[in-house]
C-alpha cells in the first residue's frame, strides 16, 4: 500500500508544461494532505495496518506542511508590512512615475495606502501604485 508521502511526493511533482503557472487551488495544503490520510486510514487492509514508524512518519509530515503554511502567511505579511513601510517613507517627497499612458508623470507624496498587499501612493488627486514609482527626489528645503 502506497503511503502519504508516496502519494504527496507523485502529487507535488512539477507541471510537464512550464507555462502554466499554478494557482492556490492547484497547491496541496494541509487540508488535503489530512484527506489524503484519512482516506488512507480509511481503506487500508485490517489484516494489514499500516505500522507505527509510517504513521508517525507521516504525522510529522503533515506537521511540516502546515508549519510551512504559517511561514509562508507570515512571510506574506511581513512583504506587505514591508510594502507599507516604504510607501509611507515617500509622503512628503516628490517622486517621478509611469502614468497609465506610458508617460513619465511628477509629483509630490501626500498619502499612502495598502489594500491587500499591493501598497499606493496619492499624488495630486491619483492613486498610483508603488511599483509605478520610477525615481524619488529629496525634498528642497
Amino acid at each position: 500500500m502506497s503511503t502519504i508521502g508516496d502519494i504527496v511526493g507523485a502529487s507535488a511533482a512539477p507541471p510537464a508544461s512550464s507555462t502554466t503557472s499554478a494557482s492556490s487551488k492547484d497547491q496541496m495544503g494541509k487540508d488535503t494532505f489530512l484527506k489524503l490520510l484519512v482516506a488512507q486510514m480509511k481503506y487500508q487492509d485490517p489484516s494489514k495496518p499500516t505500522d507505527a514508524s509510517q504513521f508517525i512518519a507521516q504525522t510529522a509530515q503533515f506537521s511540516m506542511v502546515e508549519k510551512l503554511d504559517e511561514l509562508a502567511k507570515s512571510q506574506t505579511d511581513m512583504l506587505a508590512a514591508q510594502l507599507m513601510l516604504g510607501a509611507s517613507n515617500l509622503v512628503g517627497r516628490t517622486v517621478t512615475y509611469t502614468s497609465l499612458d506610458g508617460g513619465d508623470l511628477t509629483g509630490v507624496v501626500t498619502a499612502a495606502t495598502i489594500s491587500g498587499s499591493s501598497p499606493t501612493v496619492r499624488i495630486g488627486n491619483k492613486d498610483v501604485p508603488l511599483s509605478s514609482v520610477k525615481e524619488v527626489q529629496t525634498p528642497t528645503a
